[in-house]
C-alpha cells in the first residue's frame, strides 16, 4: 500500500464557531471583498495598511482560505511532495529518513506549504504515486533514495513539476560541472549552477576518504569496507572514496576486503561474517552507513573480536545511534536536517522559476572510542 500522509507546515489558529467567510473578514477589516482575496493570494496591489488590516481580521477570525478556490486564481496548489523510493518500514525507523523530514517540515514552516509525503517502493505503489504527482495536486516534489536510472525525475519534469533531488543522480558522479564554492551557510554547503537537475547532496567522497585515512594513520593496515548500494549514488561515492584513500597511501586495493550492503544493520552483520570468513586478518573495517556499522559490531563481537581493541570500526552519517552503542562510534558527520531545509529552498526557488542548482554539503570525521591507534 502506498503511505501517504498530509503533514501541515503551519501552526493551527483557533477558530470561531462556525467557518469564517470572506465577507466577514472584510466585514472586520473594513475593507472591500476583493481587497481580502487579493490579500489571500498574494497579490501586492494592496496597500500596507490594507494588508495589515485583513491580516489582523483573519487572525482575529480565524479565517482559512478555500484551498480550491484560491488555486483556481493562483494556480498553485500550495502543496509540496517528498517521495522516498524506500519501504515505510526503513523510512520511519531510519534516522537518515527521520532527519531529512525534520529538515524539510522545518524550512516548510513558516510557509504557506503542505508536504504531502509518500514511500514508493513497489510497483504499485509508484503507480498510485505517480498518478497523484501532477500539477494538479502539487507545485513541486523532492525525491530521495533514487536507485539506478529511476525514469521519476525525467517523467515529473516532462509533466512540468519543479524537481529537487536529494542526493545526485549517479550519471553525475564523474561529472566536473558541480564543483562548489562556499556559500558561508551553517551547513557548510558549496553551490553550484549550470547543471540540469536540481539536488542536495553530501560530500560522500571525502567523508569517505577521511574515514579510511583516520585508520591508516592509526596504524591499521587490513582495513575492510562494507560498501553500500551500488545503484544509488551514495554508496558508489562513498566506496570511491575507500579506494581512494587506500591508494592514495601507496597499497593496492584489495577486493576481498570489500563486502556489500543496503545501508541496513542487518546488512552490516552479514558482511562483517563473510569478510572475516575470507579474510581473518582484518583490522579494521569502514562502514558506508552507521546502521551497518552497529550490525558490523555485533557482528565482530559475536565472532570474538573486540573493538577498537582487534578491530577497529568507523561508520558514516553521524545519527544518535553512533553516541549510544559500546563503545561509541567513530564516523563521518553530515548534516542531514540542513540537507532536507536545503531541498526545500532549491524546491521554492525552482518553484519561482530560478534555474537547477546543485549544493554540496560539507562532511567531516567524528572520532570517538571505536578507533584506537595501534603504532
Amino acid at each position: 500500500m502506498c503511505a501517504q500522509w498530509g503533514v501541515p507546515s503551519t501552526n493551527s489558529r483557533p477558530r470561531s464557531a462556525g467557518r469564517p467567510t470572506l465577507d466577514e473578514v472584510a466585514s472586520r477589516a473594513g475593507v472591500g471583498r476583493g481587497t481580502v482575496s487579493r490579500v489571500v493570494n498574494g497579490s501586492p496591489q494592496v496597500s500596507p495598511e490594507a494588508r495589515a488590516a485583513v491580516q489582523k481580521a483573519i487572525d482575529e477570525l480565524g479565517y482559512v482560505p478555500n484551498r480550491a478556490a484560491r488555486a483556481l486564481v493562483t494556480q498553485r496548489t500550495d502543496s509540496v511532495a517528498l517521495v522516498v523510493s524506500e519501504s515505510e518500514e526503513r523510512v520511519f525507523g531510519e534516522p537518515f529518513f527521520a532527519g531529512i523530514v525534520r529538515g524539510v517540515s522545518s524550512a516548510l514552516a513558516d510557509t504557506q506549504l503542505q508536504l504531502w509525503l509518500a514511500m514508493a517502493q513497489s510497483p504499485a505503489e509508484r503507480q498510485r504515486v505517480e498518478h497523484h504527482l501532477t500539477n494538479q495536486h502539487v507545485d513541486g516534489v523532492m525525491l530521495l533514495s533514487l536507485h539506478d536510472a529511476d525514469p521519476l525525475p525525467g517523467l515529473l519534469e516532462q509533466r512540468g513539476l519543479p524537481v529537487v533531488l536529494g542526493g545526485r543522480p549517479a550519471r553525475m558522479l564523474t561529472s566536473t560541472s558541480t564543483s562548489t564554492s562556499s556559500t558561508g551557510t551553517d551547513a557548510g554547503t558549496g553551490t553550484a549552477t549550470g547543471t540540469d537537475v536540481a539536488f542536495v547532496d553530501a560530500d560522500n567522497e571525502g567523508g569517505a576518504r577521511l574515514a579510511v585515512g583516520h585508520l591508516l594513520d592509526r596504524g591499521r593496515r587490513r582495513i575492510a569496507a562494507i560498501a553500500g548500494p551500488q545503484d544509488m549514488a551514495a554508496g558508489v561515492s562513498r566506496l570511491t572514496g575507500y579506494r581512494e584513500a587506500i591508494e592514495r597511501a601507496g597499497r593496492p586495493v584489495d577486493e576481498r576486503l570489500i563486502a556489500y550492503g543496503d545501508f541496513s544493520e542487518a546488512s552490516g552483520e552479514r558482511a562483517v561474517h563473510e569478510l572475516l570468513a575470507r579474510t581473518p586478518d582484518v583490522d579494521a573495517v569502514f562502514a558506508a552507513s552507521d546502521l551497518m556499522a552497529v550490525g558490523a559490531l555485533r557482528a565482530l563481537r559475536e565472532l570474538g573480536r573486540r573493538v577498537p581493541d582487534d578491530v577497529s570500526l568507523v561508520g558514516f552519517d553521524d545519527v544518535a545511534i553512533a553516541r549510544q552503542t559500546d563503545p561509541p562510534l567513530t564516523t563521518v558527520h553530515q548534516p542531514v536536517e540542513a540537507m532536507g531545509r536545503e531541498m526545500v529552498r532549491l524546491l521554492l526557488a525552482r518553484i519561482a522559476g530560478a534555474a537547477p542548482t546543485a549544493v554540496m554539503v560539507e562532511t567531516h570525521l567524528v572520532e570517538r572510542a571505536s578507533t584506537v591507534s595501534r603504532l
